[in-house]
C-alpha cells in the first residue's frame, strides 16, 4: 500500500498540535504559499511554524517553514494582498543556532547571504527543529561538496 504524503498545511497543524504554545496564525495561507512554490519533484520532509522575526511580542509575522529534499522554504500570506517566500539552499546554510528562553525559544539560521530568526517557538520543539534542520543540511553540504571536486 502507498503510502499518503501529508500536504504543507496538514503537517503544520501536526506541529501546532504537537507544541501548542508556539505561536503561530494563518497556517492555511502560508502553507499555500510554499504549495506555490515546490518544485517538480521537490517533497515536503518537515514542517514547522513560528514567528519570523526577533521581537517576542511581535506576533503579526508568522511564517510556516518546511525542510524539503531541495531546501529550506518560508512562507508568509501578507494580511491585504501578496506574500513573501523565502529560500534556503543547502550551499548557503551556514550554521543554526538555538535560544530557549522562559517560555518560547528562538531558531537562528545564519545564511551567507542574511540572519534569519524564527520566535515564539515552544521549547520544547526546539530539539526536535534543530536536529532536522541541522541534519538534512550537513547531509546535503557534503554533497555539495562531492559536486565541487
Amino acid at each position: 500500500m502507498e503510502k499518503v504524503r501529508k500536504n504543507v498545511y496538514e503537517q503544520a497543524l501536526e506541529f501546532k498540535s504537537k507544541y501548542p504554545a508556539t505561536i503561530a496564525w494563518r497556517l492555511k495561507k502560508n502553507s499555500n504559499v510554499i504549495e506555490k512554490h515546490l518544485n517538480p519533484g521537490e517533497e515536503v520532509l518537515y514542517v514547522f511554524c513560528a514567528q519570523k522575526n526577533d521581537h517576542p511580542f511581535n506576533i503579526l509575522g508568522t511564517a510556516v517553514v518546511a525542510l524539503t529534499n531541495q531546501r529550506i522554504i518560508i512562507g508568509r500570506d501578507r494580511v491585504v494582498i501578496g506574500y513573501f517566500m523565502d529560500s534556503i539552499t543547502p550551499d548557503l546554510f551556514n550554521d543554526l543556532k538555538v535560544r530557549s528562553g522562559i517560555i518560547w525559544g528562538k531558531i537562528d539560521i545564519d545564511t551567507v547571504k542574511e540572519f534569519v530568526t524564527f520566535s515564539n517557538v515552544s521549547k520544547r520543539a526546539l530539539s526536535e527543529i534543530e536536529t532536522k534542520v541541522t541534519s538534512f543540511m550537513m547531509e546535503e553540504k557534503q554533497k555539495y561538496g562531492k559536486h565541487m571536486e
